[in-house]
């Protein structure tokens, strides 16, 4: 078993300018004992201090939740399914005759559904045959292309705080895993930083926008620096996009709409967020065509194929009319307002979102210092269950969000409405 400082030196300490898996003073940074269940772990700060893999926060918390009856705003799924009509779609599947492996790349009928909404919602020109790809979910597009790409020792560069699945995959691939620093209010990269973060070893930036933990978005400046920066390093962008329709007030921009973009980049997107199927776990990667073979290629010793039944009706819920994604957006968008106004009225400070499903919230007003403590708490004093921030963190990211938690509001209205008014007695039900 490995002791946590080791651990600590690849995925926490880049300032000392680590290349390969060891320092500019030739110390081993990952011993050669490590195995490749270790290093995901790791990337995804899922080892305890004494080297042990621990329970993850999400777990912890939802196991407080269901004990006491609370609420659960911490993980990110909806209490409600999409629509009947695709449900439907998708059991006549079963019932009938899609039960069978589906072709590796997906079914032709989702690849010519997904080409078309690229081709409605963003300008882009997609070849179904040869630059899509099904996969089981946006996580396993995840992990392929980061296992396509990266060797050990190359740099892969993510905003903080991060969707844990890019720490882990990037920590089983070998790479050194660099972070940008996202802080409060907006959210937004310091681009001087960001330049700083690419070196020579940069192999890849993975992008999440809209961004989850934060809800921040991108704008058309940040995109095309982070294009700017990708051409002069000669790296690829992997831009995860899954939360492409849930913006509010703002226009999704694809960062492989930009010019110089598209040849370098892989987008990936799924059903589960637009739908709300999380569950069906059907995913697409799409982008140039020796990009995507190479993705495929990982990909077809991953899962090879899933979701035989359920591909049919994602091919016609992504020809659903404009209007249904307008529709969809405006109705979370009220539902995060429903619950940014309870966090207001507990005290806390209040960031609200440009997207995603998520709220962050700073409970510094109210006195408390430590925002997993809180969420320890929370669930039985008030019955609300949140997520701490700094769990997306790494250790000196995690310092600077330590009073930071994060908020679903992908729920029923009248269950938001009764967290916001459960939480405006955090102050009187939990001491400081």
């Amino acid at each position: 078993m490995l002791n946590a400082p080791e651990f600590y030196c690849l995925f926490v300490s880049y300032t000392a300018g680590a290349h390969t898996l060891r320092d500019t003073g030739d110390n081993e940074l990952m011993p050669s004992s490590a195995l490749p269940w270790q290093r995901t772990a790791a990337g995804a700060n899922l080892l305890a201090s004494n080297g042990d893999l621990s329970v993850t926060i999400f777990e912890e918390i939802t196991t407080l939740a269901a004990k006491h009856n609370a609420i659960n705003l911490g993980q990110g799924f909806p209490d409600t399914d999409g629509p009947e009509h695709f449900k439907q779609q998708a059991a006549q599947g079963v019932l009938g005759d899609k039960n069978q492996y589906a072709p590796g790349s997906g079914i032709f009928a989702l690849r010519e559904s997904i080409a078309r909404h690229q081709a409605r919602f963003y300008g882009l020109t997609v070849d179904p045959v040869h630059e899509i790809v099904v996969t089981t979910g946006a996580t396993e597009a995840i992990a392929a292309s980061i296992l396509a790409f990266i060797k050990p020792g190359d740099e892969v560069i993510t905003f903080e705080p991060f969707y844990d699945s890019y720490g882990a995959t990037i920590g089983l691939a070998g790479g050194i895993h660099k972070t940008v620093m996202l802080n409060a209010p907006d959210f937004q990269p310091n681009l001087n930083e960001l330049r700083k973060a690419f070196t020579a070893r940069t192999k890849m930036i993975v992008l999440n926008n809209p961004h989850n933990p934060t809800g921040a978005t991108f704008d058309k400046d940040v995109l095309a620096e982070i294009v700017s920066l990708a051409r002069k390093f000669n790296c690829l962008i992997l831009s995860d996009e899954v939360y492409e329709h849930l913006t509010f007030g703002v226009t999704h921009i694809p960062i492989a709409t930009l010019p110089g973009a598209w040849e370098r980049t892989l987008t990936l997107s799924s059903v589960g967020k637009t739908f709300s199927f999380t569950g069906w776990k059907v995913g697409w990667a799409t982008g140039p065509a020796h990009l995507v073979a190479a993705v495929r290629t990982v990909k077809q010793f991953l899962s090879y194929s899933s979701g035989t039944a359920f591909q049919p009706a994602i091919a016609e819920a992504l020809d659903s009319p404009t209007e249904f994604f307008n529709n969809f957006a405006q109705d979370l968008a009220k539902r995060s307002e429903v619950l940014a106004s309870g966090l207001e009225a507990a005290g806390m400070t209040v960031y609200r979102p440009q997207g995603t499903y998520f709220i962050v919230a700073d409970v510094a007003p109210l006195g408390f210092t430590d925002a997993v403590d809180l969420a320890r708490k929370m669930p039985e004093a008030i019955g609300v269950a949140g997520i701490p921030l700094s769990v997306f963190c790494h250790e000196e990211g995690a310092k600077q969000t330590k009073t930071l938690l994060r908020f679903a509001f992908c729920k029923k209205l009248d269950l938001l409405t009764q967290a916001a008014e459960r939480l405006a007695l955090l102050s009187s039900k939990i001491g400081n």
